[in-house]
């Protein structure tokens, strides 16, 4: 038996003339989560629907599981799941019966489907929504109940795209501790992403992809040193000083400085302390209030924005129905 998961040599899609996924090549071994890291329209959901035998490779091979997905499609079916972008659970059915519908077509008995699918709802904290309408499910719970269905039989390799897309934080955590529980049952997991912090988390290994190529691979802290030998990381005290405090550092150190959801922070990568000293002198010159600053690691946004040019979050990939134009 293959150490790998997951092996890719030049695999490409096109569409229209145009290259979705332009020679990838990837490996990914049994176990842990890998992450497949890059912004919207660079060819992660292809990826993904060509390596789960959705999608036709139109050059290039690929091998799951030790099986080749255009030859051996059915084999690597009867072994791997997939929980895409959108729910693929029947919104008119229970949670309880959608689950039991899943493990009869998946062979169980009546009453065999009724105890797995109380495991499930029992494990993703759904015991008490079992007999309520999916359709009636908050956003988390649609994606915990979308991952039971995808684990009704533990497969040895799971894909899951974008999983926490559009969640809260408290659901996003939920959906965390769920991919580690699957790992430790030592089920694979292929983890498609476009939020950096999650790839962080989660992820033992890392590929970044952008326009149909992986770019960067390694460890999260393997890549954040390949960028730099640290960042800069500031707090003003008056978020509206912010636009002008990311000139006044970008200019000081001569980099481009990444903005964060914190309408107050600002970071850029450094090479030494004495240049970030001076970019911290300068933003008080300007009369700018510094409430916190510090100097650490890179975060993967700006090994992103370093790799690429361009944050995570860019792109306009429409999202695609993983479930549609099998093989």
């Amino acid at each position: 038996m293959t150490d790998l998961a997951i092996e890719t040599e030049k695999l490409v899609k096109t569409y229209n003339g145009t290259p979705a996924v332009d020679g990838i090549d990837l490996q990914v071994e049994r176990g842990g989560v890998h992450g497949f890291l890059g912004p919207n329209g660079a060819g992660k959901t292809t990826t993904i629907r060509m390596l789960a035998t959705l999608l036709r490779p139109d050059g290039g091979t690929a091998r799951v599981l030790g099986k080749d997905v255009v030859h051996q499609a059915d084999e690597v079916r009867s072994a791997v799941a997939l929980t895409g972008q959108f729910a693929s659970v029947d919104e008119d059915l229970t949670g309880l019966e959608n689950l039991v519908l899943v493990a009869r077509l998946l062979g169980y008995s009546r009453s065999g489907a009724r105890r797995r699918a109380a495991e499930l709802l029992d494990a993703f904290g759904l015991s008490e929504a079992s007999d309520r309408l999916v359709k009636k499910y908050s956003g988390g719970m649609r994606r915990r109940i979308d991952i039971a269905a995808s684990i009704v039989v533990t497969p040895e390799l799971i894909f899951l795209d974008e999983p926490t897309t559009g969640l809260d934080p408290r659901s996003r955590n939920q959906v965390w501790d769920i991919i580690r529980a699957m790992v430790g049952a030592g089920t694979t997991v292929l983890l498609t992403t476009q939020y950096l912090d999650e790839a962080d988390q989660l992820a033992d290994r890392i590929s970044v992809i952008d326009t149909g190529r992986v770019i960067a691979e390694g460890t999260p802290g393997q890549l954040k040193a390949s960028v730099g030998s640290g960042a800069l990381h500031v707090r003003v005290r008056h978020p509206e000083d912010r636009p002008r405090a990311a000139e006044i550092v970008a200019r000081a150190l001569g980099a481009e400085v990444l903005v964060a959801s914190d309408p107050a922070a600002l970071s850029a990568t450094v090479e030494s302390s004495a240049p970030a000293m001076r970019a911290i002198s300068e933003l008080e010159a300007q009369g700018i209030t510094v409430a916190q600053f510090s100097l650490g690691q890179p975060s993967l946004d700006e090994v992103f924005l370093a790799l690429t040019g361009h944050l995570a979050q860019s792109g306009d990939e429409p999202a695609t129905d993983l479930t549609e134009g099998a093989a």
